[in-house]
């Protein structure tokens, strides 16, 4: 086989001096025609460090190459001329990035993004773009969207906005395709969906990929070697089966153990009910006409109940726009919505926002991004204390502080960190962080929201380990909100499974996972645990 792709003793540093960091040192590795690489580690590793070096695409002069040599096609693009650099890129080498929409301009309609391409690199009129982009749609299984040309990318779904990075990727047959993460956001019924269309693809194109991920269980069914990153670091590659099977590295061997796994501690069965929620409605008016006059409604969440007692986790499963996030705020009347609401025996609904911010205390939300719910321009100690000024707990600073310091341990943080501000912080120690600033309230009732979606597999299970602790520590009662049915197993008693709103299927926990009565819960947990590959390496579900 004739490498398409070389790369030898690269290293990547950030600054000069006394303050340079090394975030890739010494990386060696290749990819072949047709071939799929999978490049794998947590956070920090380099792996898109790397990724973006093959692309030239580093902040010069902040990010600079102290060795290296990345050859394409036998072309040197260390150092090449920025003209020829652009011809490469979306034409010979193409990129999916982690995050669709942070990566799509959000001012332009799709149809626009993905013809740019086209008419940058190919000598074709308008018409033939806009003809070319039908095409790619309809390749990238969005036929829907070939109706909704004009349309922004905001008002797709995260995996229809991944699907249009990937026809964009895709628009001038490249020969290599590095995939950033292209499916960590993404529901496991959507990521199976996307994983087979690349699949699909590369096998038609006779494509090579570079896939990057810290989801080993993409791995396996993707790639055909894999180099394993970690601080910087190639600890080891090989042919993907024998990675999995006869793993060498200490480090290989904790990634492949690092899975969140275990379950909860057992719930009283005679605990009291903590949240109760009865034919929860909360319902969107769609409005149209120069009137603004009320057409429908979006019924993000229809009809819903459940009750969670003291000690006991309710698992809240579906894909994305399911309403899962929207019945977790309702509950906790962060959402207007109809019904009535419970808490500890006392109606809620009816109350006023006056009558209702003392009980905020002893409900909290933990939300799905903690970069993006923690203030940037307050220390993690203003953070986590902000709640305690609000409801007038602590008295005095020092007393304050006590509670921070007693807080941050709680979560496996160190109180001499409370100085620090957010961005020094890695994301599983930001939603410590995040937690702890629940906990600080001492509430009975938690909301967490995807706590665990953006986070490596071994932070995740820290993560999941920490919330057990705390729940048997303190008789917490958890909505647990996600989209990754292995981490929800490890911590639900009870799982309720919605679709459109409506609740599907409820039940304990094993029995909805195990033996699941309703045709679109055998559909979820059939993508999340028995995703296997075929003869071309394909996910099938």
């Amino acid at each position: 086989m004739s490498k398409l792709l070389a790369i030898n003793d690269l290293s990547v540093s950030f600054g000069r001096g006394a303050s340079e960091v090394q975030a890739v040192r010494g990386v060696s590795f290749h990819i072949n025609r047709g071939e799929t690489v999978a490049l794998v580690g947590e956070s920090g590793s380099g792996k898109s460090v790397s990724a973006l070096s093959v692309m030239q695409l580093l902040p010069y002069p902040l990010a600079h190459h102290p060795t290296g040599s990345v050859k394409f096609k036998g072309e040197e693009l260390m150092g090449v001329a920025d003209g020829r650099m652009r011809q490469l890129r979306g034409d010979d080498i193409a990129m999916i990035f982690q995050e669709p929409l942070s990566s799509l301009n959000p001012l332009h309609s799709i149809d626009r993004q993905i013809a740019e391409v086209l008419l940058l690199h190919k000598n074709i009129t308008p018409n033939q773009a806009h003809a070319r982009v039908v095409e790619l749609l309809t390749l990238v299984g969005l036929e829907s969207a070939t109706e909704r040309l004009t349309a922004l990318p905001h008002e797709f779904s995260g995996g229809q906005q991944q699907r249009v990075m990937i026809a964009m990727a895709l628009a001038n047959d490249p020969e290599l395709l590095i995939a950033d993460e292209p499916t960590t956001a993404l529901d496991v019924t959507v990521q199976a969906q996307v994983l087979k269309l690349m699949g699909d693809i590369q096998k038609r194109l006779n494509m090579s990929m570079l896939f990057i991920t810290h989801d080993l269980g993409i791995v396996r069914s993707m790639a055909d070697r894999v180099c394993v990153m970690n601080d910087g670091l190639i600890v080891e590659q090989g042919p993907t089966e024998q990675i999995f099977e006869q793993p060498e590295h200490d480090y290989t061997k904790h990634l492949l153990a690092a899975e969140p796994n275990g379950e909860p501690g057992p719930a009283p069965a005679d605990a009291p009910s903590v949240m109760k929620g009865d034919d929860i409605k909360v319902w969107f008016p769609i409005k149209r006409g120069v009137l603004r006059q009320i057409v429908g409604h979006v019924k993000a969440v229809d009809g819903i109940s459940i009750d969670v007692k003291q000690g006991q986790t309710l698992g809240v499963v579906g894909e994305s726009g399911s309403g899962k996030s929207t019945l977790g705020r309702a509950l906790i009347r962060l959402e207007q919505s109809e019904g009535s609401i419970t808490f500890h025996g006392r109606d809620i609904q009816g109350l006023q926002l006056k009558e209702l911010r003392p009980l905020r205390r002893e409900m909290q939300i933990v939300f799905q991004d903690p970069y993006g719910s923690l203030s940037p321009r307050l220390s993690v100690g203003q953070i986590v204390e902000e709640g305690l000024l609000v409801h007038g707990l602590g008295g005095s600073y020092e007393e304050r502080r006590t509670l921070i310091d007693e807080a941050l341990r709680e979560v496996d943080l160190e109180p001499e960190m409370q100085e620090r501000y957010p961005h020094e912080f890695s994301g599983g120690q930001r939603q410590r962080i995040a937690i702890a600033r629940a906990l600080v309230l001492k509430p009975k009732f938690i909301v967490l929201d995807e706590p665990t979606s953006a986070l490596d597999m071994s932070v995740q299970a820290q993560i999941v380990e920490l919330l057990r602790d705390l729940q048997q520590k303190h008789d917490l009662a958890y909505m647990f909100i996600s989209h990754d049915l292995k981490v929800v197993r490890a911590v639900s008693h009870e799982i309720i499974v919605m679709k459109e709103g409506r609740m599907v299927e409820a039940g304990p926990a094993a029995q909805v996972i195990d033996n699941p009565k309703e045709a679109y819960t055998q559909a979820l947990m059939a993508a999340a645990f028995k995703m296997e590959a075929d003869e071309s390496g394909v996910v099938q579900m």
